[in-house]
């Protein structure tokens, strides 16, 4: 690598969703500033993501507890640790500093160029992705029309299979279960041809997504697979179908057609932003008013 050659760390932490809804910036990050080495501090198993989409070229976990003292009035900063991050010519920080102890000690290790991005996303204010990456005009980079809205990682080879995700962060954001298996059954009847996946994890678990994955003999399941796993996966989807969720930002990162099922949360702000989306809003906001016919001639007319 080149002594030249300009670094840039992105910080971000969060939940899946919110990582997704990052990587625009990113990508904006790799594509305008030539040549840069990128690298992400984020969570493991989240922030690798971004090397599998070829927007970083390293990762490091934010998990680390030695960055406790980065949080610290004038802490001290573990030599290894102050070595990295002012071996960078630009970090965007994604991570909140309301009394700026974070941006006085990376000052202090001789961070010159430092942007604080949002923590938190406004309603009302714009899409999700628009916000997360409006601060970085300060570098003379827009998000263009409809180049940011393109899938994030790389395409699939279609195997004529329907992901289902029956879970979200929320119970509120969650379809009725009940709901969930009798279209199960009904799109084994309709389509026998095609494989049906749910895709489940411990939080499915606690809800009992477990026993509904095998409503049917022939329901592939998915369970807790590394995310970089899952994505390469989703890429070979026909269609998928889920809730405001993060593996639904995912799927459709992959370029999948999604069909997501929204309740209380805003779709003009947190649906994925990509062509391939279409949203079933609740009446009310209350999942539990959205009617199985309503949601089953949907699936049949993607399907």
């Amino acid at each position: 690598m080149s002594q030249t050659q300009p670094r840039v760390l992105v910080i971000r932490g969060g939940a899946i969703g919110d990582f997704i809804l990052t990587l625009p910036a990113i990508r904006l990050l790799r594509e305008n500033l030539a040549a840069c080495h990128l690298e992400v501090l984020g969570y493991p198993g989240i922030a690798e993501l971004a090397i599998s989409a070829g927007l970083a070229d390293k990762t490091r976990s934010l998990s680390d507890s030695r960055m406790a003292g980065l949080f610290g009035r004038g802490a001290t900063i573990d030599p290894e640790l102050a070595a990295y991050f002012s071996s960078f010519h630009l970090i965007v920080s994604y991570l909140y500093d309301p009394d700026a102890i974070l941006r006085g000690n990376l000052e202090r290790l001789g961070v010159k160029a430092l942007i604080d991005m949002p923590q938190k996303v406004t309603h009302g204010a714009g899409h999700a992705t628009e916000q997360l990456v409006r601060p970085l005009q300060k570098l003379a980079l827009f998000l263009e029309e409809p180049q940011w809205r393109l899938p994030i990682f790389p395409l699939g080879v279609k195997a004529s299979k329907i992901a289902i995700h029956l879970g979200s962060g929320s119970e509120s954001k969650n379809w009725p279960m009940d709901h969930w298996g009798q279209l199960i059954r009904d799109l084994k009847d309709k389509r026998p041809n095609t494989q049906l996946v749910c895709i489940t994890g411990e939080a499915e678990e606690a809800r009992g997504t477990v026993s509904l994955a095998k409503i049917h003999p022939t329901t592939e399941r998915w369970h807790s697979l590394p995310l970089v796993e899952l994505a390469s996966r989703l890429g070979s989807c026909d269609l998928f179908l889920g809730h405001d969720s993060g593996i639904s930002h995912l799927a459709s990162a992959c370029g999948v057609p999604c069909l997501l099922l929204f309740g209380p949360t805003d779709p003009a702000t947190w649906a994925p932003p990509q062509p391939t989306v279409q949203i079933l809003q609740a009446p009310e906001g209350d999942l539990a008013l959205l009617t199985l016919e309503t949601v089953r001639e949907a699936v049949l007319l993607l399907a």
